[in-house]
């Protein structure tokens, strides 16, 4: 035990270094995170343009830091910092209906072209099929090649080349073929078009200036856009939220005469921003130059007017097709078409060879500079809607920094402070592994430019709590090692060897659930996961890495002939409480709570948040008391149907919810429309965050949260199982079922609400519990191997009291963070802190009352005499009480 290589110090303390150092920018975050933005804007070279700082502007913010130390630091979410977060589902079966329009002018041209007979010869699009129908047999192989030919190979993922697949399947029928879009063919689209729109927004966001966006494909038809920075979602939505497909066509008829389209043409009409708003226009389908040959766009200004227009510049191939059809078409009128709605209709004048022009219509400076952006960097394939939306306010993030970092501070002080009074100098030695665990998560999470949100720091306090559990662990078994009359270095040995066990399994089972809420959540509930995963795993290595070198070494350097570990102890030695006699009423009390949550969710129901049922929640801020009364009354009279109000934590500050709109233009309008509201009738009035959440993504993160919880808990049984016997793992699961019910009921009955965050404390829950109901299985299962006739129920105490102090020295640790965060933490996350509080209490309980208590009810693998078990059965006397 004490020869301890020299190789495995080393690699001790280099970690930990690493860790610190890579932990240490974080310290002086705002210097650190200006170099190094500066520095990866150079890199990128991005300086210059509107809203970015110049080359040597930017040279100069990256001498700000030191250049021999590590300039990452962890990325503040929009929680904490502001900005906008949207998840917006891109249109992909535009895409899909276009190419099927497309196909369908194709086949009457090529099929005519072909000199099939005119009589007979039908091509319609019917749904998601073009039929084409030919009346003369003869004719049939001949528009079968045609047909054939049209069809586009599709190439692999990768881009390796042809799959031997085509996009369009051609199926013949009685008289005729049917034209549909085959898997592959679908497949290709889809990913073309995601592609291209993340790709497209991404140009667009950068033309702005805007500081280190994310922007990510998030499942099939989805893009997750987030934004610091940015006061409101409009902002974002103007220049991300529109199409900006510009196209050129040539103009058939206009006005009255605009009537009765062909095959191939298409009526259109002039748009608000257009010179002739509302106009129709008879046009050809089929455009003749396209936004995709562009180069350039810039606002200009009109040589006679001097009105606000678009210049705009065509590329080689583009300039030569307009140029050749200007030259061709003189006296004749084009469209400039813009998302379906035309512009303007010039009327040639003289041949455009020069490959430049410009667009004019009814803009403003500001309207003709997004536009410009816009065609810049390219239109969207299709169009988007918005999922889901949240907008935080700069000075609510900074105000959710400061508290956040209060609750930290009081948090870790107050833990520091307990281990030094509870355990003395080995509390020392766990404070200073505490430490290097924290620079450890920091340094991680900063190496891998994680984002911090305002639930990962929840996650960081509560691994804080957690984190000194091992080392409890340790010091409970060095302990009980020193009353068996070992020596010191021999009991701190075995008492290492011995706790070894329950802290894999208990952290393992922890860390499931972290993987599987990572699996399964989304956006801040993410990064809670990543916290409390990589606070795990630091854990574990502090514990029995960092704190065991530093025992070592004052062990070998003291030599003492005596050990204390514990000053004091909030369990008394020697304690023999009869907890299994109580097993019968702990049950009827459980199956009572357990039967009353269920009941509860039929009878009171959950008060789910905007995350579960969709609409749009506002959180606004008044001068004074809020008077929730006028808000309610203001915002019910908007016609915007269910509206709730309530305080949130400060009187100044208030949450309204309002129900999920028709229509996603009408969701768009319900923050504005609440704000503008109550702005005009309360004087400074600030609006301080907004999130809107669909009725589709709604529904998705109910259903992905209960797969979560129930992966969890499946999860656990098996593993479980595996580590121990199937009795185990069952009665496991009969103590998660009962927490989670059970915290359910306190939510259905204080009306908290119930969103993404509570389902992250639900699954944190089902660790924590987990992670105290192993390390009473561990002990049953030694004590099982090590007294063989022992009646069960008397074996079953004595491991509850074998526990019982590290049970109550962990749950206290835990309460200090929660409570210190619950109390002094941001409001918005005081149903998730609730949440965990209840939970460590509850947890506490079902660890002894209920998963000891049915593991006895299902019996356990050992060597039974039948008079043992017939003993067992009847009770038995354990600490002078009849069991």
């Amino acid at each position: 035990m004490l020869d301890f290589p020299f190789w495995k110090k080393a690699l001790i303390i280099g970690i930990s270094l690493v860790g610190i150092i890579f932990a240490t920018p974080n310290l002086w975050y705002d210097r650190a995170d200006t170099a190094n933005r500066a520095a990866t804007a150079l890199e990128a070279g991005r300086f210059g343009g509107e809203g970015q700082s110049t080359q040597a502007e930017l040279e100069e913010q990256t001498g700000l830091w030191p250049s021999f130390l590590p300039p990452n630091v962890i990325n503040l979410g929009l929680d904490l910092r502001g900005g906008v977060h949207l998840l917006v589902e891109v249109q992909v079966d535009e895409v899909i209906e276009e190419r099927l329009r497309g196909l369908r002018s194709q086949a009457y041209r090529s099929l005519r072209d072909a000199g099939t007979a005119t009589s007979g010869r039908r091509v319609i699009l019917d749904g998601d099929t073009v039929q084409v129908r030919i009346a003369n047999a003869p004719d049939l192989e001949t528009a079968r090649q045609v047909l054939n030919d049209l069809r586009q190979p599709v190439n692999d993922a990768f881009g390796a080349g042809f799959t031997g697949q085509f996009d369009v399947d051609v199926t013949a029928v009685e008289g005729g073929f049917d034209l549909t879009m085959s898997e592959a063919g679908t497949r290709s689209i889809i990913d073309r078009t995601m592609a291209q729109s993340v790709e497209i927004m991404r140009r667009r966001i950068d033309e702005t200036g805007t500081r280190e966006p994310t922007i990510q494909r998030q499942g099939e038809r989805r893009i997750l856009i987030q934004v610091p920075g940015l006061g409101s979602s409009d902002e974002l939505l103007d220049i991300i939220g529109r199409t900006a497909k510009l196209t050129f066509h040539e103009v058939i008829a206009v006005g009255s005469e605009a009537r009765n389209p062909g095959i191939g043409q298409v009526i259109l009409r002039g748009g608000e921003a257009s010179s002739q708003p509302g106009e129709a226009f008879l046009v050809e389908e089929t455009a003749i130059l396209t936004g995709d040959n562009l180069v350039d766009a810039q606002l200009g200004f009109h040589p006679d007017t001097g009105l606000p227009v678009v210049n705009f510049r065509f590329d080689t191939a583009g300039a030569r097709v307009f140029g050749d059809y200007t030259a061709a078409n003189v006296g004749r009128l084009f469209a400039v078409v813009l998302d379906g709605e035309v512009i303007t209709a010039p009327r040639i004048q003289s041949p455009i060879l020069g490959g430049a022009g410009f667009i004019e219509g009814q803009f403003t400076v500001e309207s003709a500079t997004n536009l410009a952006i816009l065609l810049r960097a390219g239109a969207l394939p299709a169009s988007i809607t918005v999922e889901e939306e949240r907008t935080v306010g700069p000075d609510l993030g900074a105000d959710s920094i400061e508290a956040g970092k209060m609750a930290t501070m009081i948090a870790f002080g107050g833990i520091l402070a307990f281990m030094m009074a509870a355990y003395g100098r080995f509390g020392l030695f766990a404070n200073i592994a505490l430490i290097v665990n924290i620079a450890l998560i920091f340094g991680f999470l900063s190496a891998i430019g994680a984002t911090l949100t305002l639930p990962g720091i929840a996650g960081i306090v509560l691994t804080i709590g957690m984190a000194v559990d091992a080392n409890v662990l340790i010091f409970e078994r060095i302990k009980e090692e020193l009353r068996s009359n070992k020596s010191p270095s021999r009991a701190v040995e075995r008492g290492y060897e011995q706790a070894l066990s329950a802290i894999i399994d208990a952290n393992i089972t922890t860390f499931i659930a972290a993987v599987i809420l990572f699996a399964m959540g989304s956006g801040p509930v993410k990064g809670f996961a990543v916290t409390l995963g990589v606070g795990i795993v630091t854990s574990v290595f502090t514990a029995t890495m960092v704190t065991r070198l530093m025992v070592v070494s004052w062990l070998r350097w003291s030599r003492p002939k005596t050990l204390k570990v514990q000053l004091f102890s909030m369990v008394p030695a020697g304690t023999k409480v009869n907890f299994m006699s109580g097993r019968k009423i702990a049950a009827a009390l459980s199956a009572m709570l357990v039967a009353g949550s269920v009941a509860g969710a039929a009878i009171l129901g959950l008060n789910m948040g905007i995350d579960f049922k969709g609409g749009t929640l506002v959180e606004v801020r008044t001068e004074q008391p809020a008077d929730l009364g006028q808000i309610r009354t203001i915002a019910s009279g908007l016609g915007l149907g269910d509206v709730a109000v309530q305080g949130f934590g400060n009187p100044n500050d208030v949450l309204i919810r309002v129900e999920a709109q028709d229509t996603d233009e009408a969701n768009k309008l319900v923050a504005p429309v609440v704000g503008e509201a109550l702005q005009a009738e309360i004087a400074g009035l600030e609006v301080r965050r907004v999130e809107f959440v669909g009725g589709a993504v709604s529904d998705e993160l109910l259903m992905a949260g209960i797969i979560a919880v129930v992966l969890a808990v499946l999860a656990v049984l098996v593993y479980i199982w595996l580590r121990f016997e199937w009795q185990f793992g069952l009665a496991a699961v009969i103590a998660l079922v009962h927490d989670v019910a059970l915290t359910i009921g306190v939510f259905e009955i204080t009306g908290i609400e119930f969103n993404l965050p509570i389902v992250a404390a639900l699954l944190t829950i089902i660790g924590y519990s987990l992670n105290d109901t192993v390390v009473v299985f561990d002990r049953v299962r030694e004590n099982l191997r090590k007294y063989k006739q022992m009646p069960l129920l008397e074996l079953m105490n004595l491991s509850l009291n074998e526990t019982l102090s590290r049970t109550l020295m962990t749950s206290v640790t835990t309460l200090i963070a929660l409570v210190a965060l619950y109390v002094l933490g941001p409001e918005v996350i005081k149903g998730f802190t609730f949440a965990m509080i209840w939970g460590v209490l509850v947890g506490t309980y079902s660890s002894i009352f209920v998963a000891v208590a049915a593991l006895v009810w299902f019996g356990v693998k050992r060597d039974w005499t039948s008079e043992a078990e017939a003993k067992a059965k009847a009770g038995t006397q354990f600490g002078g009480a009849q069991v």
